[in-house]
């Protein structure tokens, strides 16, 4: 499709017009008026352009060659070119005389609109490009390595650069539609910048992803560095965006499906992390391994053994009291103190209560394997 469009060409009509006083007239490569300032020969063929492109030179019209030709009247009409190629002519209404001038000023205007919309046309291409290719890697249902790896160099993306995986999950609030379009697209650019070579993707109104190089100068995994970033980014989304976000950072893997796995495990981490800690803002696998990696375990025969216990729990535990214990006396790190105080309880509350699961489940709670039982069932509940 022509950039040399409707729209366009009366952008530039007016923002001529506005310089010199004289109509100016924008006609396409087919010869027909597209843009003016007499709204009368919009759509109308125009004879004298059709010369210019034909001829592919400036063509000037004097009265005497205005009666000679249809829909023309006195003036000057200079071809327009993009990319070497002649798209389209620019025409000024007047006696040459008095209009020439003015040519070059109105065509070099002109050629500037059209490069600056040639120029926007290629970077959102090229962002939808980049977008897609992240899709692809994310869901690792990409095409062929050696198709990739041609689609990626044209992008001018290091497709063999280790990454690692943020999930940034976006609440809009009350924000319209548009408004929360717009600052969107403005996350985006922050998560640009500065230049780190992040490969960003909105994924939904609700989902953006970062693939983020992975390792450091030295050819390292460090995962604390990444963390520090990931704190500062917060910090500068919420001095610069009305939106509200969730960042998850996902595990660096090294596999051939590497921006896979770690966007799977940066999601996971997000869902465990808001139940967990739902007044947090930034997640990391690092800090919920286990119950990320227990997550995967919550379908299959394996499941239902490993619910059994917890099944008996509830059938005696009406208000959900004991199983509100256990889950307080793992995230203290089944330290008794620390729960009791968490619970606001007794000690010997705490103990009574944790002596009831043990009778209830069958399982003792001071054995590794038997208390692992309980905790993996809990991640998988």
């Amino acid at each position: 499709m022509s950039l040399l469009n409707a729209a366009l060409a009366q952008e530039i009509v007016n923002r001529t017009m506005a310089i010199i006083g004289s109509n100016v007239n924008v006609i396409d490569a087919s010869g027909t008026v597209i843009g003016s300032g007499d709204a009368e020969r919009l759509g109308k063929q125009h004879e004298g352009a059709l010369l210019v492109l034909s001829q592919q030179r400036t063509v000037e019209i004097d009265d005497a060659m205005a009666q000679q030709l249809h829909g023309v009247r006195p003036g000057v009409n200079l071809p327009l070119r993009l990319a070497g190629q002649i798209v389209g002519v620019v025409g000024i209404t007047g006696q040459p005389d008095a209009v020439r001038h003015y040519g070059e000023l109105v065509r070099m205007t002109a050629e500037m609109s059209l490069e600056q919309a040639r120029l926007i046309q290629a970077l959102g291409r090229d962002t939808r490009y980049r977008e897609e290719l992240v899709l692809q890697l994310i869901k690792g249902e990409a095409a062929p390595h050696s198709d990739l790896e041609a689609w990626a160099q044209k992008l001018g993306v290091d497709i063999q650069r280790p990454r690692v995986v943020a999930v940034i999950e976006v609440d809009s609030g009350t924000l319209g539609i548009d408004a929360a379009l717009a600052e969107l697209q403005e996350l985006q650019t922050l998560l640009s910048t500065p230049e780190r070579d992040n490969l960003v993707a909105t994924v939904s109104l609700t989902e953006l992803v970062v693939l983020k190089p992975a390792l450091d100068h030295q050819g390292r995994w460090n995962p604390e560095e990444h963390r520090l970033r990931v704190h500062d980014l917060l910090t500068r989304v919420a001095s610069k965006s009305r939106l509200g976000v969730r960042i998850a950072l996902g595990q660096y893997f090294s596999a051939t499906n590497a921006v896979a796995l770690s966007y799977q495990s940066a999601i996971t981490t997000l869902k465990i992390g808001k139940t967990r800690k739902p007044e947090q803002a930034c997640f990391f696998y690092q800090d919920l391994s286990l119950p990320v990696l227990l997550a995967g375990l919550n379908s299959g025969w394996q499941a239902a053994q490993l619910r059994i216990p917890l099944k008996n729990l509830e059938h005696q535990d009406s208000n959900g009291q004991l199983r509100k214990t256990l889950q307080a006396w793992f995230s203290c790190d089944t330290r008794h103190v620390e729960t009791a105080q968490f619970l606001h309880i007794h000690r010997n509350t705490l103990d009574y209560r944790l002596s009831r699961i043990e009778a209830i489940t069958g399982l003792t709670l001071s054995k590794t394997d038997e208390r692992f039982l309980l905790y993996a069932a809990l991640q998988i509940a």
